[in-house]
């Protein structure tokens, strides 16, 4: 059975608090703390959205406020992560510091008229209703002198809540949010303190000095838009859908790679790989063009950065790789697979300092748009585990797409199966030829209902 339709601006209607700021609930150091060259380049400079599901607990209906809970929980935690209440400033060459002021994060308490069953699948990438959960407050979307975070809690009918998180996206990662949200939960269980204290530390993914650069770095190149990129990607006309590949779709799209690549290929490199060859051919670029891949990869965990355990930065560099859209578009996947492959190994310790270096030499520039296509895996982040008291959060993750940029989530549909979803934007009458693609590529047809275990959610479009 198909689900219902997701709700409209005109069937969830949200009732909305004045906004407030809500300050540290200690006493917090007044300070100047700059951010990392990773954290203040051009392409981070924007604010990020998150939402959080939450089902209504019986133990907790009527006994307990999700906005008063949560609001507290907030306060304590601002006071282990303090440069979160403080405000962004710019200085000399564009360099951005943290003025730790304890001035606060925005806070919104609203009630929605639904319950959380009534929303099905209508929660997941594109949410049609996300302004309403998530609202703007004039003035405050700025990078600098602006609130660093905003959040909007939303009571639900049925007991449950919606978390929305605006979050300046210079200032953290999805990782780094994610741990903030895990410390506040943690302090609203009882703990002392968060189990894992926040680490600052920026100066570990600084420039070195000298900066040198000794490394390719395409995904920063001046590139000359001669194949109407900009005209053919305007945002103010992109549909934008979302695609939901449970493992069936997974082997199935692993039937088309040569022997040697089936059993040492992961899913995300299978996936990234026949998205990109798809977007390539919906978008009917001419076979000469060059054609990019921008994978968004952690330098966590990369040995001899000693990023430590606790550091809530952003720690993600791109791993570019090029091809003639032809060669893309016309030979197998295992050719595109290859280049995700290499995109991925190519991320070592002196890749990610070559990498922050040559942001400075270029003057933190944006990463280059023409014919790019960049990917994000969110699905180790872990926002399906920050319970406030009322349990896991049912979704946890971004709302939609940007028009460049697929971000992957992980998702369990209402049958239990799990998968990922990866919502994307294109022009529509691109998107009508990228679904044609990918269903060849999955051996499925997309649109019908109950399709990948989740009723209809991969047509689900916004334009």
């Amino acid at each position: 059975m198909a689900s219902p339709p997701p709700p409209s601006l005109g069937l969830l209607t949200v009732n909305r608090h004045k906004p407030e700021l809500i300050s540290p609930s200690g006493a917090t150091p007044h300070e100047l703390k700059l951010l990392s060259d990773v954290d203040d380049q051009e392409g981070l400079r924007f604010q990020v959205p998150f939402l959080l599901f939450y089902p209504n607990n019986p133990s907790m209906k009527g006994r307990e406020d999700p906005a008063r809970v949560v609001k507290e929980a907030l306060a304590e935690a601002l006071v282990y992560y303090y440069p979160l209440a403080g405000r962004i400033q710019e200085g000399p060459n564009r360099k951005l510091a943290v003025d730790c002021t304890g001035e606060g994060i925005l806070f919104v308490e609203a009630d929605a008229d639904v319950g959380l069953e009534e929303l099905c699948d209508s929660m997941l990438p594109s949410c049609g209703f996300a302004d309403e959960v998530l609202c703007d407050v004039a003035g405050s979307g700025g990078i600098v002198g602006c609130p660093l975070l905003l959040v909007q809690v939303t009571r639900l009918k049925c007991g449950g809540f919606i978390l929305g998180i605006r979050l300046n996206h210079a200032i953290s990662d999805s990782l780094g949010v994610k741990q903030f949200l895990e410390a506040a939960a943690e302090l609203t269980g009882g703990a002392p303190a968060p189990s894992r204290p926040p680490v600052w530390q920026r100066e570990i993914l600084c420039a070195r000095d000298p900066p040198r650069v000794t490394c390719m770095h395409p995904e920063f190149e001046d590139v000359v838009d001669t194949g109407g990129a900009a005209m053919t990607l305007d945002p103010n006309n992109m549909a934008h859908r979302s695609f939901f590949f449970s493992p069936r779709e997974v082997a199935s799209i692993k039937k088309l790679l040569p022997h040697h690549l089936v059993s040492k290929s992961s899913t995300y490199e299978l996936l990234t790989a026949c998205l990109w060859k798809c977007r390539t051919i919906a978008l009917e670029i001419e076979p000469e063009d060059v054609v990019r891949l921008s994978c968004m990869i952690s330098a966590r965990g990369k040995r001899g950065l000693g990023v430590p355990h606790g550091y809530y930065g952003n720690t993600t560099v791109f791993a570019t790789v090029l091809s003639k859209a032809g060669h893309l578009c016309n030979r197998p996947l295992g050719y595109a697979v290859e280049l995700v492959k290499k995109a991925k190994e190519m991320v070592s310790e002196e890749y990610v300092r070559s990498s922050i270096d040559v942001l400075v030499i270029k003057g933190r520039p944006k990463y280059t748009t023409v014919w790019n296509y960049v990917v994000a895996d969110m699905t180790k982040v872990g926002f399906e585990e920050v319970d406030f008291g009322w349990g896991k959060p049912v979704y946890g993750g971004i709302p939609g797409a940007f028009p460049l940029i697929s971000i992957y989530v992980k998702y369990k549909t209402r049958k239990g199966e799990e998968g990922i979803v990866v919502p994307i934007m294109l022009p529509e009458r691109a998107m009508q030829r990228f679904q044609q693609e990918l269903e060849k590529m999955t051996d499925e047809e997309i649109g019908g209902d109950d399709h990948y275990g989740v009723d209809s959610i991969s047509v689900r479009s916004k334009l």
